[in-house]
């Protein structure tokens, strides 16, 4: 029998681990942990999809390749998922790292004008090009890493131009760079000084003219609102969210990051897609999240940045049915590229397993931005976004850190990183 013919083939991998695809649901409780693992594995690819996996007699004896990659001795998994980041942003915050080890708070810097508003200054100052070249350059870092899509929030202008500068930068990079962008409209992520005890106005402009704006050109595909005491109450949100949703916005949610203020309640009583954080999420807020199917994207990252002993209850969250993704939370508060390393701090701090974490991490970080369809596991039809690990299995995620595990990045069935 003649063989068929594949763009690529990766060959003799130790380990090939991913989850399975659940359809429409993301995996949750046990499910998260059983991924599906081949030894002595292979892949094969065609026009940027994958087409098959399994053995690699198997696989060597149905397909020939242009390409082939021997994969001896090292693991492939699909290609990370960030379902949470703030790519576009000018300037830096470097100073309230120092302000953070003496002992102030998120909030205490927010208020001396620090933290988000610092770089909303900065933000808008800046050009349009001078953020797509700062973006490109952490696309660069999040690739080789092997990040292969994100998603990503505007939220750093909070006027329309510059909220529609923001996610026009997003645009332009998704045409460009390698890494598939999802676009979040993020408006009501803090009050700009203008509207200072006037955030009902502030509100309003969101609603009236923002949101309309936006949806008109097509910029965004996710509304997100930062709930939070001292920032947006939960009726604000609400409005907002329902206003976004009016307009073809699916809504997500940051929730409950700082204080028990019923941001989780709030993202199932809108039927989010995700609610975001969650280190201060109630009991009754989560049974609903796992009644109704929100996903809880996780980020222990901030937490870490924040300098603080409290985490999102991951193990709580996974026994009680709640479907769980990671993401970075790329900010400049949060300066992180690198998803390995958000493995770690879940499987130290939060106590995933590795195969939690990387469950976490693809098919529902995919099923936090409406991608599982394309991405997140490594199935006939699915896109090859593929990483090869230069370690005998995927159980050195989170064991192994501090140094970058991702040997070679394939996205869509084309070789994009290769550290060889």
């Amino acid at each position: 029998m003649s063989k068929k013919h594949a763009d690529l083939l990766i060959e003799n991998a130790s380990e090939l681990a991913t989850a399975e695809d659940s359809g429409e649901k993301p995996l949750v409780g046990k499910q998260m942990q059983a991924l599906r693992i081949i030894k002595d594995a292979a892949l094969a690819a065609k026009n940027g999809r994958v087409i098959a996996v399994g053995k690699t007699a198997k696989i060597k004896s149905m397909f020939k390749a242009s390409q082939t990659i021997d994969a001896s001795g090292k693991t492939v998994i699909p290609g990370f998922v960030d379902p949470h980041t703030h790519l576009v942003f000018a300037g830096s915050r470097e100073e309230e790292f120092e302000m953070r080890l003496k002992g102030a708070t998120y909030m205490e810097i927010h208020r001396r004008g620090g933290g988000i508003l610092k770089t909303v200054r900065e933000t808008r100052r800046a050009s349009e090009g001078e953020l797509v070249e700062n973006c490109g350059k952490t696309l660069k870092v999040m690739l080789e890493h092997g990040t292969t899509t994100v998603e990503a929030k505007s939220g750093y202008g909070l006027t329309v131009e510059d909220e529609v500068k923001c996610l026009s930068v997003t645009r332009q990079l998704n045409r460009t760079h390698s890494i598939d962008i999802v676009p979040t409209f993020l408006g009501a992520h803090a009050i700009p000084p203008e509207y200072e005890k006037q955030s009902n106005k502030y509100v309003k402009l969101i609603i009236e003219e923002m949101i309309p704006f936006v949806t008109s050109r097509k910029l965004a595909e996710f509304c997100d609102v930062f709930c939070e005491k001292g920032v947006f109450s939960i009726e604000q949100s609400k409005r907002i969210l329902i206003a976004g949703k009016k307009h073809g916005l699916k809504p997500k949610l940051h929730a409950d990051e700082l204080t028990p203020l019923g941001g989780a309640e709030l993202a199932v009583e809108i039927r989010a897609v995700s609610a975001d954080h969650l280190l201060y999420a109630s009991d009754k807020g989560l049974k609903m999240m796992a009644e109704c199917g929100v996903i809880a994207v996780l980020l222990p990252a901030a937490a870490f940045t924040l300098i603080t002993e409290r985490y999102a209850d991951a193990g709580r969250m996974i026994e009680m049915g709640v479907p769980i993704a990671l993401g970075t939370d790329f900010n400049p508060s949060c300066w992180v590229e690198n998803q390995q390393l958000v493995i770690a701090l879940a499987c130290r701090q939060m106590k995933m397993t590795p195969g939690e974490a990387l469950t976490a991490s693809t098919i529902n970080a995919a099923h936090a931005i409406n991608r599982a369809h394309a991405i997140g596991s490594l199935e006939a039809g699915k896109k090859a976004d593929v990483l090869i690990l230069d370690v005998p299995s995927h159980g050195f995620l989170g064991y192994r850190f501090g140094t970058n595990l991702v040997e070679k990045v394939i996205k869509e069935g084309k070789l994009v990183v290769d550290r060889e």
